[in-house]
């Protein structure tokens, strides 16, 4: 159970995220993806900053905010690879 909502947080955090930063969505399996390790890198990120973020809210905030340093980090890469 607990992967499902790990899941169901990662495809809601990548939506969000696409959102967020103006990307318009990578559909389904994109979004899932992107958030998946989205919030495994917010949650390194909250780590270094000392951050803990708890419930079902923390956990898509952490989530999304992973998830929009990873669009900005492959937008940028992308952007010096051209």
């Amino acid at each position: 159970m607990d992967l499902l909502w790990f899941l169901l947080i990662g495809l809601a955090a990548g939506w969000l995220a696409s959102q967020i930063m103006k990307g318009g969505g990578s559909g389904l399996a994109g979004d899932l993806i992107v958030g998946v390790i989205g919030s495994i890198l917010g949650g390194f990120l909250f780590g270094l900053l000392g951050l803990t973020a708890t419930g079902m809210l923390g956990s898509l905030v952490t989530a999304t905010i992973g998830a929009a340093v990873l669009i900005a980090a492959l937008r940028a890469f992308n952007r010096q690879r051209l």
